[in-house]
């Protein structure tokens, strides 16, 4: 464990919730994942894809870690871990919020040509993203991280008079 603590820089107990939290993600993901890869109802064939699926993805995202570890300006490695958690976190909220959204403004599937729809749909959810990746970053103390990789993101999308 203190070989863990060491290489991910973790100085307090409370910090070893965010690796935690991250395994826990990464298992339901595969989970999910496996769940739609495999058809039949067999609970080894389940168990073998989620354990092979679980290895591949952490050693990607720890491949991940180490090519944004340069990049990305933060004092500890295991802050990286909640950078990603409130990614993710960001990425799922935005779609959840956006769909209710559309609905109450009356746009459906049914009412609007589906190809309008998606790309209203995608711009609806990026709007929210915007608003959500600050919202949750100041949540789990990274204000200052996403603040910047938001004006960073804006002036990228051509944005840059409301940032002025």
């Amino acid at each position: 464990m203190e070989k863990f603590k060491k290489r991910w820089e973790i100085q307090q107990n409370w910090q070893l919730l965010f690796p935690f939290l991250g395994l826990i993600g990464l298992g339901y993901s595969v989970f999910r994942l496996s769940k739609v890869m495999v058809t039949d109802d067999s609970l080894v064939l389940l168990g073998l894809t989620s354990c092979i699926l679980f290895f591949v993805l952490l050693k990607f995202t720890l491949f991940i870690f180490k090519k944004l570890e340069s990049k990305w300006v933060l004092d500890y490695r295991w802050e990286m871990i909640r950078v990603f958690i409130v990614f993710a976190i960001t990425g799922s909220s935005s779609m959840y919020v956006g769909r209710p959204i559309m609905q109450l403004i009356g746009i459906t599937k049914e009412n609007l040509n589906p190809i309008l729809y998606w790309i209203l749909f995608i711009i609806i959810g990026l709007i929210f993203y915007q608003i959500l990746l600050v919202t949750f970053g100041w949540l789990f103390g990274q204000f200052k991280f996403f603040w910047e990789f938001e004006k960073k993101m804006l002036k990228r999308m051509g944005l840059k008079r409301i940032l002025d």
